[in-house]
C-alpha cells in the first residue's frame, strides 16, 4: 500500500468535485488546499473533517473525527486510512436554460388562455460540501459540471440533472407568478426583473437540499403567441385603450395649459393695468412737482427782482389794479367823444374809491393808485371840449363853505369828507370812500 506525504489537487475548473485517488495517509502529511477549493476526509461512507483554504500538516490533533478510525501500519509508521474529495467553490457562470414546452396562461383581463415560454441564464455555485459529495458524489469519483448540469450550447436542455430542475421550476412557477403580481401580459417585459427574483427564491429552496445556489438567475426572454389570432386581437383592444388613455391625457393637458394660460393672461393684464396706473400716477406727481417747483422759481424770481428795485408784492397788485382800472376807465365804452373820454377821466376817482372797497384792499394798498389818480383827475378836470385843437378854460364852480370837522383844522384848500371823517383832503374825491368834494 502507497504512503504519499503531500495530499493536493489541481485540475480543470469544469470538475465540481475531485476523490483523490490515494486512501492511506502517515501522520504529519501536508494538505494543500487552494482558495478555490475545500477538502473533505471521509471514511466508510460520513463524511468526517473538512478543511478549507491553506497547507494543513495532519496529526491527530487538527483531524480529531478521524483519530478513533486510525490504525498503526507495518514498520512502526503511524498510517491512517481516509478518503478526500476536492470540492470547487468557484460560481460556474452564464449557464443557459429554456422552457423545453410552452406555459399555458390565463390572463384574467382579457379572458383568454394564451401560451408563453421562457429562457435565460444563470449562475450556480456550492455552499455546502458536505451536502454536496453526501447528495450527489456518494462513492464515485467525482463529479462534473456537464452531468450536473448538461452540454452546455446544446438543443437538449434538460440533459443536466440540475437544468431540468431549473426548467421545471420555471413552468410550474411562472403562471403564478404572473397572476399574484398582477402582470399585464403585453407589459410582461418591463417586470422580468420581478419574475426573476421570485423565481430565483423558488428555485435555490430546491437546491439547498444538495448543496448548491444560485446567486444570480435571470429571465432574459418571454415568448408570446404572436401568431396566435387571440393573442392579436388582445393586443389590438390594448393598444386601442392606450391610445385613448393617451389622448384623454392630451386633451386634459391641453385645458390645464389653456386654463393656466388665461390665468396668467389675465394676471399679466392686472398687472399691465398696474403699473400702468402707477406710471400714470407717478407722471402726474413729476409733473405737479415741476409745475410747482417752476412757480416756486418764477415766483421766488420775481420777489428778487422787487428787492431789487425796492418795492413789494403788495406795492406791484395796487400797480397792476390801478393801471386795469385806469385803462378799463379811459378806453371803455361809457361815451363818445373827448366829452366821454373826460367824464371816464373825472370818475376815476369815484370808481377806484367804490372798487378799493369793493375788494377790500388796504388804505396803504390803494393810496398811491388814489394818488395819482387824483392828480390826473384834476388835471383833465379842467379841460371842456370846444373846437378842434383849442382848450379853453372851464369857469370854476363855486363852491359852498363846508364845515370843517369838528376839532380838526383844515388846511388852504383842502376839505374834510362828510362821509367817512378823512380831514385834509386836496383831491376832488374822498380817496378812502370816493365821496365828491362839495
Amino acid at each position: 500500500m502507497e504512503v504519499i506525504s503531500v495530499i493536493k489537487y489541481e485540475g480543470s475548473n469544469e470538475v465540481l468535485a475531485h476523490k483523490h485517488k490515494n486512501e492511506d495517509f502517515t501522520i504529519g502529511s501536508q494538505l494543500i488546499v487552494h482558495e478555490s477549493q475545500e477538502a473533505l476526509f471521509m471514511r466508510d461512507g460520513k463524511a468526517m473533517d473538512l478543511f478549507t483554504a491553506g497547507r494543513h500538516t495532519l496529526t491527530t490533533y487538527n483531524i480529531p473525527l478521524l483519530r478513533d478510525l486510525m490504525k498503526l501500519g507495518t514498520g512502526g509508521e503511524n498510517v491512517f486510512h481516509a478518503e478526500v474529495y476536492f470540492i470547487n467553490m468557484t460560481t460556474m457562470m452564464g449557464i443557459r436554460w429554456g422552457t423545453d414546452s410552452k406555459v399555458r396562461l390565463f390572463d384574467p383581463a382579457s379572458g383568454l388562455h394564451i401560451e408563453i415560454g421562457a429562457s435565460g441564464n444563470f449562475n450556480i455555485r456550492v455552499n455546502d460540501s458536505r451536502k454536496l459529495v453526501i447528495k450527489l458524489v456518494g462513492t464515485t469519483e467525482g463529479l462534473l459540471q456537464n452531468e450536473l448540469l448538461g452540454e452546455e450550447g446544446g438543443l437538449s436542455y434538460g440533459t443536466g440533472k440540475f437544468r431540468a430542475l431549473v426548467v421545471n421550476r420555471v413552468k410550474s412557477n411562472l403562471a403564478r407568478i404572473i397572476k399574484e403580481q398582477n402582470i399585464n401580459i403585453l407589459e410582461i417585459d418591463a417586470y422580468l426583473d420581478v419574475i426573476s427574483e421570485t423565481l430565483q427564491k423558488e428555485i435555490n429552496e430546491t437546491l439547498d437540499e444538495y448543496g448548491l445556489t444560485m446567486p444570480e438567475f435571470y429571465v432574459t426572454t418571454i415568448q408570446t403567441p404572436d401568431d396566435d389570432p387571440n393573442f392579436q386581437h388582445l393586443k389590438q383592444q390594448f393598444a386601442d385603450k392606450t391610445l385613448k388613455v393617451r389622448d384623454e391625457e392630451i386633451r386634459r393637458a391641453e385645458a390645464e395649459a389653456a386654463q393656466s394660460r388665461k390665468i396668467v393672461e389675465a394676471q399679466t393684464e392686472a398687472q399691465l393695468k398696474m403699473v400702468n396706473a402707477q406710471g400714470e400716477a407717478d407722471a402726474l406727481l413729476i409733473k405737479s412737482k415741476a409745475q410747482a417747483d417752476a412757480y416756486k422759481m418764477q415766483a421766488e424770481a420775481e420777489a428778487q427782482e422787487m428787492r431789487m428795485k425796492g418795492y413789494t408784492y403788495q406795492d406791484e397788485t395796487a400797480r397792476q389794479v390801478g393801471m386795469e382800472a385806469m385803462q378799463n376807465g379811459i378806453t371803455g365804452g361809457g361815451g363818445s367823444g373827448a366829452g366821454g373820454g373826460i367824464g371816464d377821466v373825472a370818475s376815476l376817482g369815484v370808481t377806484l374809491g367804490a372798487m378799493g372797497g369793493v375788494i377790500n384792499m388796504t388804505k396803504e394798498a390803494m393810496s398811491p393808485i388814489m394818488g395819482e389818480s387824483q392828480k390826473m383827475g384834476q388835471g383833465f378836470g379842467n379841460v371842456i371840449s370846444g373846437n378842434p385843437g383849442e382848450a379853453q378854460q372851464a369857469p370854476a364852480a363855486p363852491v359852498a363853505p363846508v364845515a370843517p370837522t369838528a376839532g380838526v383844522p383844515v388846511a388852504e384848500g383842502a376839505w374834510n369828507c362828510p362821509g367817512c371823517g378823512k380831514a385834509g383832503i386836496t383831491s376832488k374825491f374822498c380817496p378812502d370812500c370816493g365821496t365828491p368834494r362839495v
